[in-house]
């Protein structure tokens, strides 16, 4: 291994892997393999597809998410205050 790569690889390993970001990057690609595999085995549905799936739906409850937080955090300050 170059000196080169093994300053990237160093770099990530400090940067990345021991810190809550990084966790949270492993977790997000664990988790679309998961569901691509679980979607691709259930349905039958070709890899691509179960892909495709697999990024769109935590997208679409990202916003959702996002809207409810918005909606929650709205009402329960109105009415607090």
């Amino acid at each position: 291994m170059t000196e080169f790569r093994k300053g990237i690889f160093q770099t990530l390993k400090d940067q990345m892997v021991g810190t809550s970001f990084g966790r949270a990057i492993i977790y997000t690609i664990g988790h679309i393999v998961i569901a691509m595999t679980c979607n691709n085995l259930i349905t039958g549905a070709e890899l691509k597809l179960a892909a495709l799936d697999a990024l769109i739906e935590p997208l679409i409850n990202g916003v959702w998410y996002f809207l409810l937080d918005k909606l929650w955090t709205k009402n329960f300050i109105s009415k607090s205050v």
